[in-house]
């Protein structure tokens, strides 16, 4: 799967940019499920058939299955929605970041043993450490930017060459790094000034938007700061708000309301 091909595919034919982030929280599932010999797969996969049609990718996080030694059920997961939803890419959240001979195998892990389409990494290591991800030139690289946690003007904020360092990162991507037209940036939605000026410094790269649902972003703002030229450009993820949208049996079917609610909540301002 051409990650960039794939995503504009599912903006323009599914007419949505609502990715559903994958954040299994054990003390959250369903009680019925911790019984089960695979919680944390059988809770995902529900989600992901609940919500397919609604979303322009799926976004597992990391952390949520290594902090439970669940690898191989994330790898799992991504099978299977390779498989069940062919449509749908898949961005691994990981937010790697480290020196180029180490980023090679990184970048292996993300691509070749998760199978994943996209993956999160931070720029603060320099070119080097990127360039390993986007030499994928079929995989997306999505580099952190400007994040929707208060922490990250601690130092996004700081001045390099007259403009926040936030700016210098999504110029330096938008202009040098994206030799293979696969990168992307991830701006929050809770700061849809700073989204806005993003979007007008990198054209009509894709943005990963993460902040609305439990963070509290607007979607209203996050829409009309961060869409491109066409009326897409984003993917605007939404996790917790979805996925535990019911602590009961019926999580799945309301997750797969929360999802097309805010699907077209998006559509409404685009």
């Amino acid at each position: 799967m051409n990650f960039m091909n794939a995503l504009r595919g599912r903006w323009q034919q599914a007419n949505t940019l609502l990715c559903v982030g994958l954040d299994p929280d054990p003390a959250r599932l369903p009680l019925a499920y911790l019984s089960r010999s695979e919680p944390l797969f059988d809770f995902c996969k529900a989600i992901i058939d609940a919500t397919a049609d609604y979303v322009c990718a799926f976004k597992p996080q990391i952390a949520h299955f290594a902090a439970q030694g669940a690898e191989s059920v994330l790898e799992e997961i991504i099978d299977y929605i390779h498989n069940a939803h062919p449509s749908v890419p898949v961005i691994l959240d990981a937010k790697r970041g480290d020196i180029g001979s180490t980023a090679e195998f990184y970048a292996q892990e993300a691509f070749v043993r998760y199978r994943a389409d996209a993956v999160t990494i931070s720029p603060f290591l320099g070119h080097d450490s990127v360039e390993p991800y986007t030499r994928y030139s079929d995989k997306g690289v999505i580099i952190l930017c400007r994040t929707s946690n208060a922490g990250g003007s601690d130092l996004q904020f700081l001045q390099v060459n007259g403009k926040p360092l936030y700016q210098y990162v999504a110029q330096l991507v938008a202009t040098q790094w994206n030799q293979y037209q696969n990168c992307g940036l991830v701006v929050g939605a809770t700061f849809p000034h700073e989204l806005a000026q993003v979007r007008a410094l990198v054209g009509d790269m894709p943005l990963l938007v993460p902040g609305i649902g439990a963070q509290g972003g607007d979607v209203k703002a996050t829409v009309q700061a961060g869409r491109d030229t066409n009326g897409t450009g984003m993917m605007i993820n939404s996790s917790r708000a979805i996925l535990f949208a019911s602590a009961g049996e019926d999580f799945a079917e309301a997750a797969g309301r929360a999802a097309q609610q805010t699907r077209d909540s998006i559509n409404a301002f685009r």
